[in-house]
């Protein structure tokens, strides 16, 4: 087959989009979150580097490839690599014509470390990453709850807070103490709760202005995100549910977190729990979330709550920085 590679436009953002969710269905994005996705790297004060690029066959996108640089684990050598091929047009050469493009870029940008990776049950995908060097380092799983098996009434004990802790969702924090001041004390928990987070990389250190302007994605929404808050006005646990814009009845959860301080004391466990009760409530058939397979204590937390978990992505990483 013939097929030619070129670097991507803006107008090739919809034909991109379209693979990337033909191969990762159960991730799909809309244009607006690609689009939110790509002004947040520009507006980025660490000038992160992205690129694309897409593979067309008679006129048609049947393969992307993305080099990028992320802020919240950023160093100056460090890439992440994304390619894929539509199903129906692989076994013909145009994934590796992809990464010889893409190698050659972060060659020349002497990248001294590029992370990629693919599912578990993508075997053919692994073995080309590991023939070009790259070794397995992380897997982390889908977690997936189908709300119909829920049952509240079950867990009313531990969804009971204790003594001096308020649960709240971010929105009635700020009805009651301002936006600002809600806002300051989310931030202060996230901060601390994402640095235990297992990853491939140290986090990056993330300022309040670059918190906010995340939280302004629009599948984030402030009735989602539910606070353990203490008498003294400290939010000292977090959840987050985010909007799915591709299935009206699912639910994603972001980053669920205790600050060191008040962990061991099922805060967590049940800021989850009025999250999953609200959302069953509204409708909500599926919850999912992302777990790092060395993140025992999270991924005990789901087990217990009843996900069930999907085939793994498997990180793999050339280089090192």
């Amino acid at each position: 087959m013939s097929f030619s590679i070129r670097p991507a436009t803006p107008t090739d953002l919809p034909a991109s989009l379209a693979v990337y969710n033909a191969v990762f269905p159960d991730h799909a994005e809309t244009l607006e979150d690609d689009q939110h996705f790509l002004r947040q790297l520009a507006q980025s004060p660490l000038k992160p580097h992205v690129q694309d690029w897409v593979a067309e066959a008679d006129g048609q996108v049947v393969g992307t490839a993305r080099l990028w640089q992320a802020p919240w684990m950023f160093h100056p050598d460090r890439y992440h690599l994304e390619l894929m091929v539509l199903p129906e047009f692989r076994g013909q050469g145009i994934g590796g014509g992809l990464f010889g493009t893409v190698q050659a870029h972060w060659q020349e940008r002497e990248a001294r470390e590029v992370l990629a990776g693919a599912k578990e049950t993508e075997t053919q995908a692994l073995a080309m990453l590991q023939r070009r060097g790259f070794r397995k380092v992380m897997r982390f799983f889908d977690n997936v709850l189908r709300l119909e098996g829920f049952d509240p009434t079950r867990w009313q004990t531990e969804m009971e807070l204790p003594e001096g802790v308020r649960a709240m969702t971010l929105a009635e924090l700020m009805a009651e103490v301002g936006e600002g001041a809600a806002w300051r004390a989310y931030y202060d928990c996230y901060v601390e709760a994402r640095q235990d987070v297992p990853r491939t990389a140290p986090a990056s250190p993330v300022s309040f202005e670059e918190f906010l302007k995340y939280r302004t994605q629009p599948k984030f929404f402030r009735d989602g995100v539910w606070l353990a808050v203490t008498d003294e006005g400290a939010v000292a646990a977090m959840t987050e549910l985010q909007r799915d814009f591709t299935d009206p009845e699912r639910l994603n959860i972001g980053l669920t977190g205790t600050r060191r301080a008040y962990r061991r004391r099922g805060l967590g466990l049940a800021l989850k729990l009025r999250g999953m009760q609200r959302a069953k409530a509204q409708g909500i058939r599926e919850l999912w979330t992302n777990n790092a397979s060395n993140n025992a204590p999270m991924l005990a937390l789901n087990d217990r709550l009843g996900f069930v978990r999907q085939p793994a992505h498997v990180e793999c990483q050339w280089g090192g920085v």
